[in-house]
């Protein structure tokens, strides 16, 4: 039986816990999204992904439900307790410093990236596609922690790899406009396209801001059957989620 989770590889202190779910974990989801559909927006039944989410806090023994966001691939960051809201605050990603929170990144393709610091007393979580990492997500999420970069890790998530993300020269400029050398996270293919490494620029940025301790990496969301990807599967994609949280 498939693995319904994948637990990142990091030296997270004690009281920080992670896990990305994968398409195959205890949910609802009919055909095509394969029961663990995570996604509200997906065309997916709303009682099926509510229902997966009650699942999901159940299997993990999660400490409160998780603190969705409605991402609009952006650079807004959320500080969030575990208490919930009536509205998804509209972010591409959150911090927290309450016992007991649980943030949770929802993607395709697009990568999650997790933070905590060496105390284990703060965590960060951010959606990073080209358009929030272009437009500074990841050094938006730092400013929110308290911790100096020093003091932080962080893991990169599962996200689509660069052997399948073929893009436009705008990606490229996007990046180039600020940093000239992110040509090497860029591999041409034929007139007009790159190869794009959403990986290699997440540790460049992070690397940059001060962050030397990165982990993760080495997915393929294109390629790999456990996990959604748009790209591959277009409107029958669901999407998985990417946790963090605080022992209460």
């Amino acid at each position: 039986m498939t693995d319904p989770w994948i637990f990142p590889d990091w030296p997270a202190p004690s009281p920080v816990h992670a896990a990305v779910t994968t398409r195959h974990g205890p949910g609802m989801s009919a055909p095509p999204f394969e029961r663990f559909n995570l996604g509200r927006s997906t065309g997916d039944s709303v009682e099926a992904v509510d229902a997966n989410r009650g699942a999901l806090r159940q299997a993990l023994a999660l400490p409160a439900a998780p603190r969705w966001l409605r991402q609009v691939h952006g650079a807004d960051v959320a500080e969030l307790g575990p208490l919930p809201s009536p509205d998804a605050p509209q972010a591409d990603a959150a911090v927290s410093h309450l016992p007991g929170t649980v943030l949770a990144i929802l993607t395709a393709d697009c990568l999650p990236v997790l933070f905590c610091n060496d105390e284990g007393t703060e965590i960060g979580a951010a959606h990073a596609g080209w358009r929030g990492l272009a437009g500074g997500v990841l050094q938006a999420t730092l400013t929110q922690l308290l911790s100096p970069p020093e003091r932080l890790m962080a893991w990169l998530g599962p996200c689509i790899g660069a052997a399948s993300y073929e893009v436009g020269e705008e990606v490229r400029s996007a990046f180039l406009r600020t940093d000239a050398a992110a040509s090497a996270c860029f591999a041409p293919t034929r007139p007009g396209h790159w190869r794009c490494d959403l990986a290699a620029l997440a540790r460049r940025q992070l690397a940059a801001a001060g962050v030397t301790r990165i982990h993760g990496g080495g997915f393929d969301t294109f390629t790999d059957p456990r996990l959604y990807s748009y790209r591959r599967d277009g409107g029958g994609s669901g999407r998985f989620a990417s946790l963090v949280w605080l022992d209460p």
